[in-house]
């Protein structure tokens, strides 16, 4: 029987979004770093999945990892906002076409009204999210953009192994839309390509007999990546598609969407399993 293909996606396993212990965080410059966004679990959620690659990784046949990839001032950082009073706009305020126009959040360059007026009508038209400011993360060239060291370790052992390599997909770095996905942008910019729709990782994706989902955050670049891979999958094969939910977790305050998030795929016919589960089938597969 012929080998199955198997293919394990890490959804941006990176410092920012892991909540590591203070002992894990280097000191870079005299400066001793944290993670911007940590989500609670998902340093044990990497571990799992380092763990899985070590266990199985002969029985996988690619893996792909996304990577958050972002500007510092990006519209959804609060570097690119103000109040109307001039004053800070913080971290995890959301904010609405409604609250621009009513000069409430503005902008600090006066001249991206109109685009950012633009962007969150077509945004809040879509009705998947309303838009959020969040910290400052995975900004290019940061050790919070890094790969937690425990999954780099184990998928560097597997590259050398199989002397193959990790596909990555990066996303984000157009500082004008908010990114979610690895398969596109919330609102595609016209002028983008990277923010467009990405039919190479979907035909990569679609070459599998089994799709292995991982990563962070369950309730957001997990959840939006696998709802756009979903949308672009023939509706009769959505079993091929597996979810590891002991290797995601949600962002603090987003339960209940995760929750939703798994209920729906699970009803659409997507398999929900974790690492100790799929294990024996990679072990099969080998």
């Amino acid at each position: 029987m012929a080998k199955q293909r198997i293919h394990l996606v890490i959804i941006d396993p990176q410092n920012d979004f892991c909540d590591l212990p203070a002992a894990d965080c280097p000191v870079i410059g005299g400066v001793h770093q944290a993670p911007a966004l940590p989500v609670a679990g998902a340093d044990a959620d990497l571990w799992r999945v380092a763990e899985l690659i070590r266990a199985g990784g002969a029985g996988l046949s690619d893996i792909s990892l996304t990577l958050d990839a972002h500007q510092r001032v990006d519209i959804a950082h609060p570097t690119f906002w103000r109040q109307g009073d001039g004053s800070a706009v913080g971290a995890f305020t959301q904010i609405r076409a409604a609250d621009v126009r009513g000069g409430r959040f503005l902008p600090r360059r006066a001249e991206a009204l109109p685009r950012v007026l633009a962007y969150l009508e077509a945004l809040e038209a879509a009705g998947r999210y309303v838009h959020m400011v969040w910290p400052v993360h995975c900004e290019i060239g940061t050790w919070g953009h890094s790969v937690h060291a425990a999954v780099r370790a184990a998928y560097n052992a597997w590259e050398e192994a199989n002397a193959a390599v990790v596909t990555k997909v990066f996303k984000g770095s157009n500082p004008w839309t908010e990114h979610f996905s690895a398969i596109q942008a919330e609102v595609p910019d016209a002028d983008d390509a990277d923010t467009q729709l990405n039919a190479g990782f979907l035909a990569s994706l679609a070459t599998a007999d089994l799709v292995l989902f991982t990563g962070e955050a369950g309730s957001h670049c997990v959840r939006a990546t696998v709802e756009h891979v979903v949308e672009n999958w023939p509706a009769g094969e959505l079993g091929r598609l597996v979810l590891l939910t002991d290797c995601m977790s949600a962002v603090g305050g987003f339960e209940a969407q995760y929750a939703e998030f798994l209920d729906d795929m699970r009803q659409r016919g997507l398999r929900l399993s974790t690492a100790q589960a799929v294990l024996p089938e990679l072990l099969a597969n080998c």
